[in-house]
């Protein structure tokens, strides 16, 4: 299983670092953000997917929940808090755990733990397909036949063995939906890498298509091959 990429948010500085460390020294975490500010976690949403949030409950210019009800529905949380009255409440959301402070070693990682345990899950349940609406019907695409999606702003192109398909959506939103195998290469693709054949320099084929790789994911499709 790839890294999970996350990011940790908390207004003490302190705690930033503490968490940081704790993420480090765990080999299953990718942090992506370390920070104090929750506007630049939600700007940086909006160019990144991300599979996990530590967020801090009492923040003074967003509190943990209402992080959570800016945020897409399909975002996961683990909460790091000093206060255990937010608990019931933060459980109306994708919230994997609740970490009261001072957090040690161990606690952290078992709430890492708690978020595998819960993605194994969600795999194992995981439908084969989904139905996506295109000219007012909707069309149901395999995930086995899907080889890539393309990005035309507020639309998508859905490339499959067969057909092509273009639907109403943002890359954001649809990547949500996609199983493990789905890949983000790209700003403006999406690819199977069940259909992946070579990588070669700054891009991969998809049998005789060829896709660039983004600059900003380079790294970290490197790591993953």
């Amino acid at each position: 299983m790839p890294k999970i990429n996350c990011i940790i948010l908390d207004d003490e500085p302190l705690a930033v670092k503490l968490l940081n460390k704790h993420a480090s020294e765990n080999e299953n975490l990718n942090v992506c953000l370390a920070t104090t500010e929750v506007f630049e976690v939600i700007d940086f949403l909006k160019k990144e997917k991300i599979d996990l949030i530590f967020t801090d409950i009492q923040m003074p210019e967003l509190t943990g929940i209402q992080l959570m009800k800016i945020i897409n529905d399909q975002q996961k949380f683990i909460v790091t808090t000093a206060y255990s009255t937010y608990a019931l409440e933060s459980f109306n959301f994708n919230v994997i755990d609740y970490l009261l402070k001072p957090i040690t070693k161990e606690r952290f990682d078992l709430s890492v733990k708690k978020y595998l345990d819960f993605f194994s899950q969600q795999q194992a349940n995981q439908s084969t397909f989904l139905f996506v609406k295109t000219d007012g019907k909707q069309v149901k695409v395999n995930f086995s036949e899907l080889i890539y999606i393309e990005s035309l702003k507020d639309y998508i192109r859905i490339h499959t063995k067969t057909e092509k398909i273009i639907v109403l959506e943002t890359m954001k939103s649809f990547e949500s939906k996609l199983p493990s195998n789905f890949k983000r290469i790209h700003r403006s693709f999406i690819i199977n890498i069940d259909y992946l054949t070579s990588i070669d320099g700054n891009s991969v084929y998809l049998g005789q298509k060829n896709i660039p790789i983004g600059e900003t994911y380079r790294k970290e499709i490197k790591e993953y091959f």
